[in-house]
């Protein structure tokens, strides 16, 4: 084997090495090396924590019904996670915190990523949180459900608490159409979650569609 096959080779099993997936991953490591902010550790037996699990839990109630009734029409499931949003965030408000959509590192409010809500409690603890719908039938899949990426703006400025609330989802017919309603809601703190690491090679349009590449076209007409 030549030196350019063997250099060849071993470039391959390189770039297959690295295209592994990290697994075991702690949530909180991944959040200091992106955003420079710590995770807190959420201790439901303190008392500041009681006080704001109870609200939260409050809110997941109070939001859940109101969806319950309303109905969230979309057609799968997991983008259910969009339409109940703004109903808790709506009860987190009734319930006596501050909630909105996170402001990033530059001020921006930002809705896309990773958290969806910023939530500010009346002692001044801050809580970023994701809402998330799942089929009863798809709890304990594999499937990826949740993730974040690296951002020149992240929206997570503050060291804070990281929890998900999440609503089991049923049908229904609301206003004549079937939608989706939540049956049951949870409360989970993300401080001791292992995540995953994936890479993957991608290019953009402009990359792509390039004059050096174009083998043929052509034209539709009416």
């Amino acid at each position: 084997m030549s030196n350019q096959e063997d250099y060849i080779k071993q470039l391959e099993q390189t770039i297959g090495r690295f295209l592994e997936p990290i697994k075991g991953v702690p949530f909180p490591v991944a959040i200091k090396a992106l955003t420079g902010c710590k995770v807190l550790d959420f201790n439901p037996a303190l008392d500041q924590n009681k006080k704001l699990l109870e609200q939260l839990s409050e809110a997941a109630q109070l939001g859940g019904q109101n969806a319950f009734h309303e109905g969230i029409f979309t057609a799968r499931p997991n983008e259910a996670g969009n339409h109940i949003e703004p109903f808790i965030v709506a009860a987190l408000r009734y319930v006596g915190l501050k909630a909105d959509k996170p402001t990033s590192k530059s001020g921006k409010k930002k809705a896309a990523g990773y958290p969806d809500i910023q939530i500010v409690d009346e002692g001044g603890i801050v809580v970023y949180m994701d809402c998330k719908t799942y089929n009863t039938l798809t709890k304990d899949q594999t499937f990826r459900t949740f993730y974040f990426s690296p951002s020149k703006d992240p929206k997570i400025t503050r060291d804070a608490f990281h929890l998900l609330m999440s609503f089991e989802l049923d049908t229904a017919e609301r206003k004549g159409k079937k939608a989706f309603i939540p049956i049951s809601w949870q409360i989970y703190t993300l401080d001791k979650l292992l995540i995953q690491v994936k890479h993957e090679f991608n290019a953009s349009n402009r990359e792509l569609y390039t004059k050096e590449a174009l083998l043929a076209e052509g034209r539709i007409r009416k």
